[in-house]
This record gives structure tokens, sequence and C-alpha cells, in this order.
């Protein structure tokens, strides 16, 4: 495998594994954000929203299970058995949703979509980290981070239309992708699984298989500069998730309608509804055109500074979108704020893929995504707080989250010297 030494690497040069990955993933992206943003609608709608609302919490606590679960069958049965379960069962789901008589088996198969993703996350991460060099995975990283923001801006657009008018042929359309997707990877994708990692025991029953898994957690966990990562990472991506959450309810409520662009004679008014939706657009596309370039920028900056910066860059930006309602000012104020988004995304995975020993990089990387999922589930708070607190101290909630994640972020690189990417 060809990997040119500055870390930029062209996809031709890629390992078949990753190529197939790409493909697959950039077209599942782009039919996942066509539903998973109507889902709560959907089910409101079908239930209530109250029911919808409790309904909706319980999926972070499924992609808890799934992931620790998933990274450590990746390191016990291999990256690719565990890569087509995931998938296997997403297809099964869809094609569940597709078939379903009912709301309640719906909501079963959307749990079981996110369940097959689960399993599947950690061990396509740890793929990549088998097979790209230290100093080439923020870029590989990044490539994939953009497949997923191109679905990500288009996909929404497209589901408005297909998810309530043609939704069986959307869920169908899915089953089918993963279907060519899971023959892609029994086919051609070949497993990566180092030799330092643990083989299975042919003696070992399925109860004794699970408990050790759930022991090699506890040993992570208990790995002081891990621990101290997660807990920065939880704080940042409390930050970042505001966007879809506390941004909404902000813009949309204290932000007053005004003109996009004035002619002699007339003006594109936006509502504040239409402003989130231009913020959010922007955020998107400035990612999909931006990522490389920055990936590229800051490519031989130390983890502890882009980390740092990126805390810094999308706190500043969510606090500064309290000062001024101005159209334009907003529009800038995003791009303070995604700058920081873009600079953490390929540096996360690279991070922990260098830190992870070989033999348990699957349960690292199942370890490492419980930081999005657990803020996921605590991210909300600024929205529940809201019917009390004024904006201004909302927002300053919300940049102290961020200061908090830069205080975390500094005392862990001064427990944990950053080696040369080369060296790895």
């Amino acid at each position: 495998m060809l990997w040119k030494e500055e870390g930029i690497v062209q996809i031709s040069l890629w390992n078949i594994n990753l190529k197939v990955r790409l493909i697959g993933e950039a077209l599942f992206n782009m039919l996942f954000w066509m539903y998973f943003p109507f889902i709560t609608v959907y089910f409101g709608a079908a239930l209530g929203n109250h029911i919808a609302g409790i309904l909706m919490t319980l999926p972070p606590i499924f992609s808890i299970i799934g992931v620790l679960l998933g990274g450590a069958l990746a390191d016990r049965l291999g990256r690719r058995p565990v890569m087509l379960l995931g998938a296997s069962i997403q297809t099964m789901m869809f094609a569940s949703f597709a078939v379903s008589p009912s709301h309640w088996i719906d909501y079963i198969a959307f749990i079981g979509i996110g369940l097959g993703g689960a399993l599947y996350s950690p061990a396509s991460s740890a793929m990549v980290a088998d097979l790209v060099p230290a100093c080439n995975r923020r870029q590989i990283f990044a490539t994939f981070t953009t497949a997923n923001n191109i679905g990500a801006v288009l996909g929404p657009a497209l589901g408005a239309i297909f998810f309530f008018h043609y939704r069986q042929l959307l869920l169908w359309t899915c089953a089918l992708v993963m279907f060519l997707y899971v023959i892609a990877i029994y086919f051609i994708i070949h497993e990566t699984r180092p030799q330092t990692a643990k083989q299975p025991e042919a003696s070992n029953s399925i109860i004794q298989l699970f408990m050790e898994q759930w022991k090699g957690y506890g040993i992570i966990f208990r790995d002081k500069v891990f621990l101290i990562y997660i807990l920065a990472g939880i704080f940042a991506l409390m930050v970042i998730m505001q966007l879809d959450l506390y941004w909404a309810v902000y813009v949309i409520n204290e932000v007053p309608a005004q003109a996009l662009f004035t002619w002699i004679r007339d003006s594109l008014i936006l509502s504040s509804t239409e402003i989130f939706g231009w913020l959010l657009g922007l955020n998107g596309l400035l990612f999909v055109l931006l990522i490389f370039p920055v990936t590229k920028w800051f490519l031989h900056w130390k983890d502890r500074n882009v980390f740092i910066l990126s805390s810094l860059l999308s706190g500043v930006g969510t606090f500064s979108l309290g000062l001024n309602t101005n159209l334009w000012y907003l529009f800038f104020v995003t791009v303070i704020f995604t700058f920081g988004e873009i600079v953490r995304s390929p540096v996360t995975q690279s991070f922990i893929s260098r830190y992870a020993p070989d033999y348990a990089r699957g349960q690292y990387m199942g370890a490492n995504s419980l930081q999005h999922t657990i803020a996921r589930f605590l991210a909300p708070v600024t929205v529940f707080l809201s019917n009390w607190v004024a904006p201004v101290g909302i927002f300053s909630i919300i940049l102290v989250f961020a200061f908090i994640s830069i205080v975390l972020y500094n005392q862990l690189f001064k427990i944990y010297v950053e080696k040369p990417e080369a060296a790895n």
C-alpha cells in the first residue's frame, strides 16, 4: 500500500477495504439523513409528542450497549465479522420498517437500525487504524467525515419530500443499499485485525466471553489518560451539539425576521425559522468545503493545540451568537463556530487510534464513541434550563462547558506525552 509521506493521500492509493467502505458509507449516510431528522416528527404525529419525547431517550442507551459490545467483539472476532453483523442488522431492520403495519414495530425497527450502526462503528474505525499509518490518519478520517457531511447537507432537503410522501420507497432503498453493502463486505473486504489482538478460546461460553469483554472495559476506564480524554470530549461536544438544540430555540424565538438582500424596490425577507435553516445550511456547506484544507493546514499541529483551539472557537462562537441578532453577524458567528467543529473532527479518531494498544483497538474505539452518546444525552439540558434562564445565562453556561473542556485537555496533555506521528 502506497502512502505519501506528507500525509495527503490520493484515494487511488487507498487500500481496497477503504475504497469500498467510503462508497458504501457515503451512500448510506445520504439515505440516513433523508429519514433521521424527521423521525421524531413522525413518531410525534403517530403517538403524541409527549410519548415520542420519552421514546427518543431510549436509543442512546442502546447505542452505548452497541458501541461497547461492537468494540469488544471487533477485537475478539475481527473487524469484518462485526461489520457484517452490524450492516446485516440494519438491512433487516430497514426491511421491517418498510413492511411494518404498526408504529410500535416502526419504533423497534428504528432502535434496531441504531443498534446495528453502533455495532458497526468501532470495528469500522479500528479497520482504518489497522490499515493507515498514523501520519496519514487525519486525512483519511477527514475524507470519511466529508462523505458523511455531504449526506448531512443534501439528505434533509431530499428527505423532506421522500420521507413523508414516499416513505416505503425510501426505506426499501435503504434496505437495498445496505444489502448490497453487506455483499461487498463479504466478498471484497478482508480482515485487518492485528495478530496481537485477543483470539477467542474455543472453550469459552458466550457468557464467559461477554464477562471478559466487560472486564476489559473496566480496565480501559481505569486508564486515567483515557478517562480525562472522554470527559474533555463530553464537555467539548456538549458545546458543538447546541447547533441543533439551543441554537434552534434561540434563533427561532429571539431573532426577528429580516432581509437577506435588499434591492431597489424589494427585498428577500427570511423568517426566524428560515434564518435558522440558512445557518444550518452554511454550517454543513462550510464543513464539506473546508474539511480537507483545514486538515492540511493543521496537519503538523499537536493534538493538544488542535483540541484547545476547537473548544475555544466553538465556545466563543456559540456565546457570541447571543450578542447580536443581525443576520450577517449570525453568519459570521456560524463561521467561527463551524471552524472550531471542523478543526476537531479528524483529530479525535486519529488521537485514539494512536493511543489505543493494537490488541484492544476495537474496544478503545467503542469506548471513544461514548463521549458522543453521553454528550447527546446531556446537551439538551440547555433547552430545559431555557424555561427559567435568560439567553445570556444559557450562552454563559455553554461557554463554561467549553472552558472546562479546555482545562481538561490541558491536564490530559500534561500527563500524556504526544509521540511524533511518523513514529507510530
